[in-house]
């Protein structure tokens, strides 16, 4: 199989689009996601969305597809909650080996699938690691600074089994995103990191942060330098940024990373800031309108989607992104 890293030099790679919007196109019900096997479960299913891969795995299939068909190279698995501590609010700790093992093996099929149709474009899995719903450098009670809902070591523990499963299931990168706490991604890191030296493998790692305002910083407090330099030991495939804010927003911090950064950069963007229902209005066209000035600065080694993209985005971005070079590391 073709090296990724050779094709980063040649052109820029497409990442897929939101996984989010597009499961909400299909509006499963409860008795969807619960699926026969789990229709006695105890606690509400709904918007579990990683389980779908287990109840739902032929709709999942379909998006992957969508993505692949719209000119992505590299498809996102379904497992932005794919650890212990996030599906402890569905009680379902003990599924987390399966849910990401199903998950990249539903992605790795429709990617070999392509890849056959067209062996000059490969087609790659980066399995999703997102940042789980609790932060390890901040405290969630006003009252009691010093508390931590999470240690450093839980999330360790959680990101390795997520690592091993995603792995076995066929990831050939893992995409550590939507990091708002750099702590949480360090644990992530070591994690990936223990994987690799475990298996004597070299596994490409892709991290993307998220700028959560317009102050510039991440959750955490970070400036998009700070949490360059922070992670920064690590050998990464790309740095990059997603989700929070629409292409336009992203520009500066981008600029930031494309200057200082010895790795790849990336950018997934949301299609714009969500409205007063938390949809998301950017068209495909006004997207790919923003995106171009990323290109014309030559910021960027992959571009994609996050919140409110669809394979419509996706082609938008693809179609213009393949009249630039990318950016020279």
């Amino acid at each position: 199989m073709t090296k990724i890293q050779d094709l980063l030099k040649k052109r820029i790679l497409i990442l897929d689009g939101a996984m989010g919007t597009m499961i909400q196109r299909h509006k499963f019900t409860e008795e969807d996601y619960r699926g026969e096997r789990f229709k006695d479960w105890k606690q509400p299913l709904q918007g579990n969305n990683d389980l779908l891969s287990i109840t739902q795995p032929e709709a999942i299939k379909e998006i992957h597809a969508l993505y692949f068909e719209a000119g992505a190279d590299i498809a996102e698995t379904n497992t932005f909650s794919g650890t212990t501590i996030a599906m402890e609010d569905y009680g379902m700790e003990d599924l987390v080996y399966e849910l990401n093992y199903e998950s990249a093996k539903i992605a790795k099929e429709v990617a070999k699938e392509y890849t056959a149709k067209n062996p000059d474009k490969p087609r790659f899995v980066a399995g999703s690691i997102g940042p789980t719903n609790r932060t390890a450098s901040m405290s969630p009670d006003v009252n009691d600074p010093g508390y931590r809902a999470v240690t450093f070591d839980d999330l360790r523990i959680a990101y390795k089994q997520q690592t091993e499963a995603l792995l076995d299931g066929g990831a050939d990168i893992l995409l550590v995103e939507t990091v708002f706490d750099t702590l949480n991604a360090k644990a992530a890191l070591f994690a990936i990191q223990e994987v690799n030296e475990e298996r004597n493998i070299d596994t490409p790692i892709m991290v993307s942060g998220t700028i959560t305002d317009a102050s510039g910083r991440t959750l955490s407090g970070q400036t998009a330098e700070a949490f360059l330099v922070s992670i920064s030991h690590i050998p990464m495939l790309s740095v990059g940024f997603n989700c929070a804010l629409g292409a336009n927003q992203l520009t500066p911090h981008l600029e930031v990373l494309a200057k200082n950064a010895e790795f790849n950069v990336s950018a997934h963007p949301n299609a714009g800031l969500p409205n007063a229902f938390g949809e998301y209005d950017e068209s495909p066209e006004q997207m790919a309108a923003q995106i171009k000035e990323f290109l014309d600065k030559k910021l960027i080694n992959i571009i994609g989607g996050c919140c409110g993209t669809t394979p419509e985005h996706i082609k938008a971005i693809a179609d213009m992104a393949a009249e630039y070079q990318p950016r020279i590391v």
